[in-house]
């Protein structure tokens, strides 16, 4: 009979997704999840989707259902130069390559980049989907240190020159798990720390386009572009489920990335990509990204006035300006886990902030918290349930 015995020594990092384990028990009757990190099923703009699907059968014909090029739909490579535009970031299409999901291109630049106990940096907390992508190719984490303006730059300057990452690992734009959010005098000192140590970034950006206050921030690729690897997504701004990402790289880093994919999956999605063009070529993301705002930020608000009516004194949480995050920290020494078991009785979860750590034994006192697939009324009434849970096991 087969056995484990059989399976490679990289699957030891390979764990489940804490999350992932955590959505099967709140997928119980009566539980209001805070936990997931998922859109809104009313963000999908429904009412484009027939439409676009026919003209792009009409527009493309087999093209839409053939195979196609590793590096990408060529149109829809075009279409997202004049998106970079928007965020200030000047580009072509040959430097534009679409992946399978922004998850995909985390994989292959661990892949090409790091040998097992290869020094790797992020940013403490950091995002979980990262870590799992990572794992497998044994790196050395290195924590960089982190403020309520995200990653504090001097930090990151220390671990280059102590620990000399193969990668620098960022999401500056409300950021996932604690929806933090880099000023752009932080960002312009990590663009020059990269440059003079001539370091590789990773700019992870899936939620800058969810802005329901403040101003844009200018990403860090556009101080640094030639050792910034700028990702992006449609899965927050069209559908998830598309599985469509996007990044702008270095020459050498594209080219190594193209290769790597094709030993995946040879290319991504030909109907997703068809239907992403049009969605940027039609004007339908102008159109519908003010319909996404609208519904997540009432329900922002609601959450953030309830952790203030309700939440004890001892718990403090990050006020994000966008995203689907909100980070709350409890007084040191509380047992998180106790807190999580807490809340199921009382019908509501959360994620345990411990999971975004790569330092075991850090972050026992924290949680995140997503407000996007709950009405405002939901929100308030799970925050309150959550904020009893919390006294009693404060008080104990």
């Amino acid at each position: 009979m087969l056995s484990e015995s059989l399976l490679a020594t990289r699957t030891n990092n390979m764990g489940s997704s804490a999350i992932r384990e955590i959505l099967k028990v709140v997928a119980k009757p009566g539980i209001v999840s805070l936990a997931g990190g998922i859109p809104a099923p009313e963000a999908f703009p429904m009412q484009h989707i027939n439409k676009l699907t026919q003209l792009v059968l009409e527009k493309y014909g087999s093209t839409a259902l053939q195979y196609g090029t590793t590096e990408g739909f060529m149109p829809l490579r075009e279409a997202l130069v004049e998106y970079f535009k928007g965020l200030g970031i000047t580009s072509t299409a040959e430097e534009i390559n679409i992946t399978t999901g922004s998850q995909g291109v985390l994989d292959s630049l661990a892949k090409i980049f790091i040998s097992p106990g290869d020094p790797l940096a992020v940013e403490a907390p950091t995002y979980l989907g990262a870590i799992q992508a990572f794992n497998p190719y044994e790196p050395n984490y290195v924590q960089m240190e982190t403020d309520e303006d995200g990653l504090i730059p001097e930090s990151m300057e220390e671990v280059i020159k102590k620990h000399h990452p193969k990668m620098v690992y960022l999401i500056p734009t409300f950021q996932n798990p604690t929806g933090r959010t880099i000023p752009v005098e932080r960002r312009k000192k990590i663009a020059e720390i990269a440059k003079a140590t001539d370091t590789l970034v990773i700019e992870d950006d899936p939620y800058g386009q969810l802005r329901y206050r403040g101003e844009f921030q200018t990403p860090i690729k556009v101080f640094a572009p030639d050792h910034v690897i700028y990702c992006g997504t449609f899965s927050k701004i069209f559908a998830p489920g598309l599985r469509l990402g996007f990044y702008l790289a270095p020459k050498f880093v594209r080219e190594w990335l193209v290769k790597a994919k094709q030993g995946v999956d040879l290319h991504t999605s030909s109907l997703s990509q068809t239907l992403a063009t049009e969605f940027l070529n039609g004007g339908y993301l102008e159109n519908h990204l003010p319909k996404i705002i609208e519904l997540y930020r009432p329900r922002q608000e609601a959450m953030l006035n309830a952790m203030e009516k309700f939440f004890p004194d001892s718990f403090t949480w990050s006020k994000p300006e966008g995203g689907m995050f909100i980070w709350a920290e409890g007084p040191k020494g509380m047992n998180i886990l106790e807190l999580y078991n807490e809340a199921i009785e009382n019908h509501v979860a959360f994620v345990p902030g411990k999971y975004f750590y790569t330092d075991k034994g850090a972050g026992e006192e924290t949680m995140r918290l997503n407000f996007t697939m709950a009405d405002e009324a939901t929100i308030t009434a799970a925050i309150e349930r959550l904020a009893q849970a919390m006294n009693k096991v404060v008080t104990r």
